[in-house]
């Protein structure tokens, strides 16, 4: 049964225009106004940023912002049926935060305490997303969070460009393995993607490294959900696959 997990403030419904210089995007209102809205998305949104289709932008009234409005969701309407897309990467962490705090992922259990932005790794230079301890565990959990909406048919990919960040993550979780635990959670920000793999052909060494971390002890959780103008719900796990399917 999915689990609301996230619950939007109301969304202004518009049609992407384009996006532009990274951080921005143009949409066009249901009133005919074209706004600029923030675009929460640094990478290349593979297959998702198409103008034409429907999006689903919010509103702040903080009279700080230099934009009022923020890019939360597209609509994919090739797929079959349409479904939305979450683009803000700022919200897969606040999603896990909660979800940590209420103890719905049980594959990282037991814990009592959920620390965010935890300096880690060589020279402690790094900070992971999640550190997970408490009495009731043997070891502290180390949880990296990567947004994940690239996909090829119903397999989701990560990454979907070239990322050295991404490698020295996989790396450092690595190497703190088996003393500690670690993770890498995938937040699969779209609904029709049932599996999950590594996206070798954007970036074939972080698929070396991402089958290295698995041999070595790192643990993933390809979590699924499903991004609606109302929430997101949490739908449970993908089936993993370590090499890709023949087309």
């Amino acid at each position: 049964m999915p689990q609301l997990v996230y619950e939007y403030p109301p969304l202004l419904p518009g049609i992407l225009i384009k996006r532009y210089k990274r951080f921005l995007a143009d949409v066009e209102l249901a009133s005919g106004e074209i706004v600029t809205a923030h675009c929460p998305n640094t990478g290349p949104m593979t297959g998702v940023c198409l103008p034409g289709n429907p999006v689903q932008i919010s509103v702040s009234d903080n009279p700080n912002r230099k934009l009022p409005y923020t890019w939360e969701m597209i609509q994919v309407t090739t797929a079959n049926p349409p479904i939305w897309v979450g683009v803000n990467t700022a919200l897969p962490n606040r999603i896990v935060k909660r979800m940590l705090d209420q103890h719905l992922l049980p594959g990282l259990e037991p814990y009592s305490q959920v620390r965010m932005e935890v300096p880690y790794g060589q020279d402690k230079a790094s900070r992971i997303d999640f550190l997970l301890t408490g009495e009731e565990a043997d070891r502290p959990l180390y949880v990296e969070v990567k947004n994940t909406t690239w996909p090829q048919g119903d397999l989701a990919l990560f990454p979907d460009t070239v990322t050295t960040r991404g490698q020295k993550h996989l790396q450092e979780l690595t190497a703190l393995v088996p003393t500690t635990r670690a993770v890498m959670l995938y937040f699969i920000n779209r609904s029709d993607c049932p599996r999950f793999a590594p996206g070798d052909a954007a970036d074939r060494r972080y698929g070396e490294l991402f089958r290295a971390a698995i041999k070595a002890g790192v643990e993933v959780l390809p979590c699924r959900f499903d991004v609606t103008p109302i929430g997101v719900f949490y739908l449970g796990l993908a089936d993993l696959l370590l090499t890709m399917p023949i087309q």
